[in-house]
């Protein structure tokens, strides 16, 4: 199969040290990109991973969980650490704790949507309406730092106000080393489709490198955001919920127009029970159980019984019940020769 785009994914240098080899980058979600998640990612071929947005106050005030959230120790370099916020010098005090905790990037969020980030503490994507309070964030966290500062945001507040160039530009401006664009706006929250061919847009205005970002959830559909879009690269969201090999497949068929295989469903039984048992170790047995089971149901889309598999997991408590489902559910899929309905994503999602 032909390549499809004519020049495939180049490294992206950010400072002297600090490269993207494979601009294909796991995106910061709430609840999802744990420590856990971002190791196993990382472990599965994804060129960088991004922690899950931290406020800058709680960071500052060396919040126990905010610091678990920012650690970035065993997945390799270069690790970026995203902080949220409304004031510059509290953003400023928070990209130094981070960078001081091991952080290679600083990524600055100027996109969540969400109603208590963006209207109640006037951060996130609120920041798009007020450029001068953003350039002054900018500013001041680029000023504070010696690692690359980034930036995550929107196409605009809302449909009148598409300011993603001009706020792209400013940043620039400010230093910023790397811009990624979610193509909605704020008020679309995550309804609608993503709008690639407006990142374009944003690429044109600046020299920095773009990444495109938004409803990446099959190989496809990241050759033909960055053939809209013109950008650098891709970065993934929920397109990973229990995938964490899919950035892999997704810069094998940019670069080279392979379409590689899932893993066998005995390698995905092998890589839930390690990402299991890491959740575990790192959130503790009483509240890894719980979380980890969104990703058990993530992992087991599609597959014949999974519906009556999570009803079960979600009414166990204990390692043992749990991984004795597990055990359970897949191997007599795996003797079957069972696989994974290619298309359970796109249906799922």
């Amino acid at each position: 199969m032909s390549n499809p785009q004519s020049q495939p994914l180049a490294p992206i240098t950010l400072a002297k040290g600090v490269c993207i080899q494979t601009p294909v980058i796991l995106a910061p979600m709430s609840g999802v990109t744990d420590l856990p998640f971002r190791r196993l990612a990382r472990a599965e071929g994804t060129g960088l991973v991004v922690s899950e947005m931290i406020a800058s106050a709680a960071m500052i005030r060396e919040n126990r969980q905010s610091l678990k959230m920012a650690e970035v120790e065993g997945f390799g370099a270069p690790s970026s650490v995203q902080l949220a916020g409304c004031e510059p010098t509290v953003m400023a005090d928070a990209a130094r704790l981070v960078v001081d905790r091991g952080a290679a990037i600083v990524d600055i969020n100027f996109g969540c949507p969400v109603k208590k980030v963006a209207v109640g503490q006037s951060a996130g994507s609120a920041l798009m309406r007020d450029e001068v309070r953003a350039a002054a964030i900018l500013e001041a966290v680029v000023r504070a730092v010696p690692v690359p500062v980034t930036l995550k945001m929107r196409m605009g507040w809302d449909h009148n106000s598409l300011n993603a160039p001009r706020l792209a530009r400013i940043a620039q401006e400010c230093g910023i080393r790397l811009v990624t664009i979610h193509g909605r706006t704020r008020q679309q929250l995550y309804t609608g489709t993503a709008n690639w061919a407006f990142i374009a847009e944003v690429k044109a205005a600046v020299d920095i490198p773009v990444i495109a970002n938004g409803d990446i959830l099959t190989v496809d559909d990241a050759a033909e955001a960055r053939r809209l879009s013109g950008a650098d690269g891709v970065m993934i969201g929920r397109g990973c919920y229990g995938r964490p090999w899919f950035p892999r497949q997704v810069a094998a068929f940019l670069n080279e127009g392979v379409r590689l295989p899932d893993p066998t469903l005995a390698e995905q039984h092998e890589i839930l029970l390690r990402h299991y048992r890491a959740i575990l170790s790192h959130h503790g047995v009483n509240t890894g159980v719980r979380m980890a089971r969104k990703h058990i149901a993530w992992y087991s889309r599609g597959l014949p019984g999974s519906a009556e598999f999570r009803a079960q997991v979600n009414r166990v408590d204990t390692p043992e019940e749990a991984e004795a489902l597990m055990d359970g559910f897949y191997r007599p899929l795996i003797e079957r020769g069972v696989e994974a309905c290619r298309d359970a994503f796109r249906e799922a999602a």
